[in-house]
């Protein structure tokens, strides 16, 4: 269940931070790797509120072939506040998973990990909520800080909050931004690069990339069909 109040989060998230789950390793063979994303409407700006219509999707690849895709509607569970985003799109998020036909070996999500002020933020939660590995893939760290790394792919810097590595900037494909990659439920720092690297065909790996292309398609038909 879900925390329906920042109260209710904040206890789950202290309690996230202290678990110890076995760690995760991949499976051997080909990898189910599934990515889930959530959107708002077009020219929505601020925090948004309680209620606002979301679309949130999740799919599932395996060896760069799409294996299954779901598409959820719903509607946010509060306004953005940050270090909060649970109470925002974790029922979202973990809807559009839970309706996968195949249950992905470890999911992608956008969001962060330990870098979070009470160390345990979204993409370790829904982990956790799920009962699956995760990782997080953000653009920019939350509270973490440190250098970008060397513009070559696959190259990699840790990003701390004071002397503890919590997350690590990663450059997918050299001439672009990096990417931070987060360890989440069950899965260290170096499976986590690992995981993103495989999945990767441009510079978002690609389970992320298609989720985020279905929950904006589906978006768009919707504002169509409104017209």
């Amino acid at each position: 269940m879900w925390p329906r109040d920042a109260d209710a989060l904040i206890a789950r998230q202290r309690e996230l931070a202290e678990a110890t789950p076995p760690p995760w390793w991949p499976p051997g063979g080909e990898q189910v790797v599934g990515g889930c994303w959530v959107c708002f409407p077009r020219g929505y700006a601020g925090p948004g509120r309680a209620g606002d219509p979301a679309w949130s999707a999740a799919v599932t690849v395996c060896a760069g072939r799409l294996v299954d895709r779901q598409v959820r509607t719903g509607g946010a569970g509060a306004s953005y506040v940050p270090g909060l985003l649970a109470l925002r799109i974790g029922p979202l998020l973990d809807d559009a998973v839970r309706s996968l036909s195949r249950r992905p070996d470890v999911l992608l999500v956008d969001a962060t990990g330990r870098d979070h002020p009470r160390g345990a933020g979204l993409a370790l939660q829904l982990g956790a909520e799920l009962d699956l590995p995760t990782v997080g893939v953000t653009h920019r760290p939350l509270r973490a800080e440190g250098d970008w790394p060397a513009d070559v792919r696959g190259a990699a810097a840790p990003l701390r909050i004071g002397d503890e590595v919590v997350a690590c900037w990663l450059r997918t494909r050299a001439g672009t931004r990096p990417l931070v990659v987060h360890p989440g439920w069950r899965v260290d720092l170096e499976t986590a690069v690992d995981v993103v690297l495989e999945s990767c065909r441009r510079r978002t790996p690609e389970p992320l990339r298609l989720a985020r292309r279905d929950a904006r398609t589906a978006r768009s038909r919707h504002e169509t069909a409104v017209i």
